[in-house]
């Protein structure tokens, strides 16, 4: 039986799109091992999917969790500590494996692994921002600040840099130790030549010249009934207002701000209490509940941009308010749900720039063209990434 390594680390929005594969990889005879964070809601999750869990690196959500965030020198520790561990961990997962499939910029170790055991390697990212590219600067990374007034190559020159500072020796003395030649630019070595974007072809292409296998978003169809008290929430009244952060923990006063924006223009509003366990008086708490079936009976969703909420929402055809978190990603997403005029991308937001926003994003020309794009857009994306894998493999 062919049996593949899936891997990376971070937060749901970095598990799930794998583990969607994961699931189609299945459903075509393929074993899956899969190394998460070893947070229990992920190792359970994929047990209960035949999904075999590897854990690897510390819990995350006690990171992202925390008081304060992280200093410099603390995610300079971090980064490398996670790198030794990718070392300990992956050789011994991979042992049988056909191909081994890293998501994310941090799985520094898989492409020497899989070198080192002579098998596929596949580097996938869930935006295109992600990859070097004249037409984009790169994401912020946490400790690295951006430089002003660069052009983006500039911008994506100190990031090779500073990539190449925090990994390229610790990476290069365990790829001696494997036999393998060193590297010189490690981003470029974890990117590969042609990394797989898993990401909507109409909410986010890839810019031009930029070379990527386009397979789609990766998402697992979710068949779970909403609760019993939000199904009847639901239906006791109009559309109502969705604000959450997911995994972000967001800055202390905005999902308050949006609470009572939405209650002024007479909304109702549901508060998902996500990581940072939210709780806003005035609004409907909500926890770990059905995305894809809530947001179609929306009016309107408040999020922090992550690639999943995003493209869900997106799918859903409900106008966005997205306050992107300057991490990674979601600035990114932002813009392009601004730049497809399906809602607000709000940077800094104050409770007069929310209200504005709201303004926009509850308007009906929003949503026409909301509901527009939501149409035209596909969900099979896992689908066609599994069987383009196995066809590689065989």
């Amino acid at each position: 039986m062919t049996r593949v390594l899936l891997s990376t680390y971070g937060t749901r929005g970095d598990v799930e799109p794998l583990v969607a594969l994961g699931v189609e990889l299945r459903a075509l005879g393929v074993a899956v091992r899969m190394c998460t964070p070893p947070d229990e809601e992920f190792t359970d999750r994929l047990a209960g999917l035949g999904i075999e869990p590897v854990p690897a690196g510390p819990p995350v959500r006690a990171l992202m969790s925390a008081a304060a965030p992280p200093t410099p020198a603390e995610l300079t520790r971090y980064r490398t500590e996670l790198l030794e561990t990718q070392f300990d961990v992956l050789p011994a997962a991979a042992s049988g494996c056909a191909a081994l499939v890293a998501a994310g910029l941090a799985q520094v170790a898989a492409r020497s692994v899989a070198e080192a055991a002579g098998i596929r390697y596949v580097y996938v990212t869930y935006a295109a921002v992600n990859l070097p590219s004249p037409h984009h600067a790169p994401p912020p990374r946490p400790g690295w600040p951006e430089p002003a007034d660069a052009d983006n190559a500039a911008r994506w020159a100190l990031d090779a840099e500073r990539v190449n500072e925090q990994f390229r020796e610790p990476l290069n003395t365990h790829r001696a130790a494997l036999g393998l030649s060193p590297v010189v630019d490690v981003r470029g070595h974890v990117c590969s030549d042609r990394p797989w974007l898993a990401a909507d072809p109409l909410l986010g292409p890839p810019p031009p010249g930029l070379p990527v296998v386009r397979t789609g978003a990766w998402t697992l169809p979710d068949e779970r009934p909403l609760p019993e008290d939000l199904a009847e929430f639901l239906a006791a009244g109009p559309p109502p207002v969705y604000v959450g952060f997911g995994s972000i923990i967001p800055a202390p006063d905005i999902a308050r701000w949006a609470v009572e924006a939405c209650r002024a223009r007479g909304y109702r509003v549901l508060v998902s209490r996500g990581w940072a366990d939210l709780a806003v008086d005035g609004g409907f708490a909500i926890g770990d509940v059905n995305h894809q079936s809530l947001f179609a009976k929306l009016a309107a969703v408040v999020h922090h941009g992550g690639a999943g909420t995003t493209q869900t929402a997106a799918r859903a055809g409900v106008p966005q308010v997205v306050v992107p978190i300057r991490l990674a990603d979601n600035p990114y997403w932002a813009g392009q749900v601004a730049a497809h005029g399906t809602g607000v991308a709000l940077d800094g937001p104050t409770p007069e720039s929310l209200s504005a926003a709201f303004d926009v994003a509850l308007a009906p020309e929003t949503r026409v063209r909301a509901k527009a794009l939501g149409e035209r857009m596909r969900a099979d994306g896992a689908k066609v990434a599994a069987r383009r894998l196995l066809d590689e493999l065989r």
